[in-house]
């Protein structure tokens, strides 16, 4: 989880120690849409899948984008 917990905080420009599987965008003011997306490539990048449009429009927290790296295999600890 650190490396999911430490790119999403990167991105987001918060601290990593703050997010937990219920962050939002409704917990985080810098999490708008263009940083939705810069956080979706960063994933991409990152992890090597390819998301869905689906998948991304599903995606309300943190937790979600847990659940859909591991429904691409990625394994987080």
């Amino acid at each position: 989880m650190e490396k999911l917990y430490s790119l999403v905080a990167k991105v987001l420009d918060i601290e990593a120690l703050t997010i937990t599987p219920e962050t939002s965008p409704d917990t985080v003011e810098n999490w708008d849409s263009f940083n939705g997306l810069m956080l979706v490539s960063e994933l991409e990048n990152v992890f090597g899948v390819k998301f869905t449009m689906d998948e991304i429009v599903a995606v309300k927290k943190v937790g979600d984008i847990t659940e859909a790296l591991k429904r691409h295999g990625v394994e987080l600890e």
